[in-house]
């Protein structure tokens, strides 16, 4: 018999560490533990920054639908005015506060931004104005969500904490950008889950950083912070799964691939649009008065919210949760009023994200497949929408189906989830580039030329 010790080199084989003096480094390391503190400590701050930013935007919502349900009339006004003076403050004062926030994130790690130049896209100065300037759109009541700014605030916050750290702290400065952003989903979702699989799929794809314990931790961290002030519940509250078999794969399998085609179109068109390379009257308009077809957007905004009843004004929220819980009437037409109004809130360079409305849209088209086939437990196929819809327009699929999971409690449901979101995004793929991808190239057009 042979013996396998025989061919086995032991040179190249990994030895076991040393107890004593692995304990030795781990605990007399100064640096290594004040750096660890610091980021921690961050994390923790970052969380904290998210819940402000969250109670922020969720009152200036509040806010615009108390005046608009006594003042039917004032969107009209207000709207495309809040447009308009939006996106002046934005391109005069702070251009990288624009648009979602995490293609920010992702430029900041490309390898041709300096640390001088890191500043374009990441900063204290630049959360600060995301925050305001996105609770003022929503004061405004256009479609946007908070989601995608807290990437990059959060990220601001954490990044922030390098000044401190001491050099032999063995942490870079990627690291902080990846643990922010992911915390800003994670906080604002009360998604730990998701926010870990977003640094994963999204913010990074090295993999010195996917088994980053510390990173890991602060996202978890940054997490508690939101239960620690929203409370242990789900985003969208506990989903009933009744009759869940194969009177579901039909209906399934149609909503994910509506979602796979609409995402895909939404992104494609976001991407079209947003880089303003087109020739038409519209680009034309855009390139040369920008706080004019900020206007027009508003309006546009403003006039589709009016005929609605205010359907689609704000991030969508109170309309998907409505529906999950069989109390909204939801019209046909939301799923196609509530596309254009995110998309001309997005066109006209307002600060805010996708990821609210696009729940809201997915969720609305589940609804629908449910009343055309009807199928008798509309929430799932919600709960489907809502995931196969994100995973379409990020073509981030394990990050969609596991924030959709964790946001309505649907374990019973982890593996529809999972199947949605996947197909939907391999359709998505067949129409468009990956959205945040070419937003961040996009960005990264901003560096000064060398």
């Amino acid at each position: 018999m042979i013996d396998p010790s025989d061919h086995m080199d032991g040179n190249t084989m990994r030895q076991p560490p040393h107890i004593y003096s692995a304990f030795r480094n781990e605990l007399y390391d100064a640096h290594l533990w004040r750096g660890r503190a610091l980021f921690i400590t961050f994390a923790a701050l970052a969380g904290l920054t998210v819940v402000g930013f969250t109670w922020l935007t969720e009152h200036a919502l509040a806010l615009f639908f108390k005046v608009q349900s006594g003042h039917w009339w004032a969107p009209l006004l207000w709207t495309p005015l809040t447009a308009a003076a939006i996106v002046w403050l934005t391109k005069r004062y702070v251009p990288g506060a624009a648009g979602s926030g995490i293609p920010q994130v992702m430029a900041a790690q490309d390898p041709a931004v300096t640390e001088g130049t890191r500043g374009l896209f990441v900063s204290l100065r630049l959360a600060l104005a995301k925050a305001v300037l996105t609770a003022w759109g929503l004061l405004g009541g256009l479609s946007l969500g908070r989601e995608g700014p807290s990437v990059q605030i959060a990220a601001g916050v954490m990044h922030s904490v390098r000044r401190w750290l001491p050099k032999r702290s063995q942490i870079s400065e990627h690291s902080l950008l990846v643990a922010g952003g992911a915390a800003g989903i994670a906080a604002a979702f009360n998604t730990p889950l998701g926010g870990v699989m977003f640094a994963i799929e999204e913010l990074t794809r090295k993999p010195e950083h996917r088994n980053h314990g510390l990173t890991i931790a602060a996202i978890v961290l940054a997490g508690l912070m939101g239960i620690s002030a929203y409370g242990n519940g789900s985003y969208f509250g506990i989903i009933r799964v009744e009759g869940f078999g194969w009177a579901t794969l039909l209906p399934g399998i149609l909503v994910s691939l509506a979602c796979g085609l609409l995402g895909g179109l939404f992104a494609r068109l976001l991407v079209v649009s947003l880089a303003g390379h087109s020739l038409d009257w519209f680009s034309t308009q855009r390139k040369a008065r920008p706080v004019a077809f900020a206007a027009a957007c508003g309006l546009g905004v403003a006039v589709i919210g009016v005929v609605t009843a205010g359907d689609t004004f704000g991030s969508g929220y109170a309309h998907t949760k409505a529906s999950l819980e069989n109390t909204g009437d939801t019209s046909s037409l939301y799923v196609l009023l509530k596309f254009v109004t995110t998309w001309l809130t997005a066109w006209a360079g307002v600060p805010g994200g996708i990821f609210a409305p696009s729940l809201a849209i997915g969720g609305a088209v589940g609804g629908d497949v449910a009343q055309w086939t009807s199928y008798a437990n509309p929430p799932t196929l919600i709960a489907l929408g809502m995931a196969a819809f994100l995973a379409a327009v990020t073509q981030a699929p394990l990050t969609a189906f596991i924030i959709v999971m964790e946001m309505v409690d649907g374990h019973a449901l982890v593996l529809s989830l999972m199947a949605s979101a996947l197909f939907a995004s391999a359709v998505s793929r067949l129409i468009s580039a990956p959205l945040y991808a070419s937003l961040a190239e996009l960005q990264l057009t901003r560096l000064p030329k060398a």
